[in-house]
């Protein structure tokens, strides 16, 4: 029965998300901008996290009111901003993103944006990057290349405060994880949902919104 309504869902994506988006709060003229510009200029403008899924990550932000949080994965900044949202008055968010092609559009959504001066925009590789910043954090949000987030996982668990939220995104994969013959990048989202799901750590669920979004609560 469960696997058959989320097969209903997956098959009404569209009509579903059509209705989420009513029923929330709006997107800021910046945030519909981004969205806007980046289903014209982007080639997989899919990756963007979107108005809903944007209104979730900015209402888990405002529960834990970080005063650090961590992003992988910028990509045009929408969920960034969504994220800065929650941020505490003196919080600051890292974002890190491998794609420099990106940097000066993004950054110049971050100047005008209420939170420019709170957000550290690194461009490069994250596995190097992650080891320069300094500190916990108390949100961290993993959107990033799919095969590398068990090692994100266990590299920023021990980081993640007591209390704070670690989010990983896309773990349902289209539904591709209850196949029968995963190809190899479902495979390393399979082996993620099931590494977590039995860590002692966390606390755990997956929220079927979008592509699955894995929500975590540090013990």
């Amino acid at each position: 029965m469960l696997l058959s309504s989320f097969a209903t869902m997956l098959e009404n994506e569209d009509v579903i998300n059509t209705y989420l988006e009513k029923t929330c709060d709006a997107e800021s003229e910046l945030l519909k901008r981004i969205a806007r510009e980046t289903y014209l200029r982007e080639t997989m403008p899919h990756m963007l996290s979107g108005h809903f899924q944007g209104r979730v990550l900015a209402m888990l932000a405002k529960l834990v009111k970080p005063k650090r949080i961590l992003e992988i994965g910028t990509f045009t900044g929408y969920a960034t901003l969504c994220l800065a949202e929650g941020l505490d008055k003196e919080g600051v968010l890292h974002t890190i993103d491998i794609n420099e092609e990106l940097e000066e559009r993004v950054q110049r959504y971050f100047d005008i944006s209420p939170f420019g001066d709170r957000i550290k925009y690194h461009i490069g590789d994250a596995a190097e990057i992650i080891p320069e910043i300094e500190g916990n954090f108390d949100l961290v949000f993993i959107d990033a290349d799919k095969k590398r987030n068990l090692y994100y996982f266990e590299t920023l668990i021990d980081r993640v405060v007591s209390g704070g939220l670690l989010l990983i995104d896309n773990v349902l994969w289209k539904g591709r994880v209850l196949t029968d013959h995963p190809d190899s990048q479902t495979k390393k989202v399979i082996e993620l949902n099931e590494t977590v799901a039995k860590d002692s750590r966390v606390e755990k669920l997956i929220l079927p919104i979008r592509d699955g979004l894995f929500v975590l609560r540090k013990k």
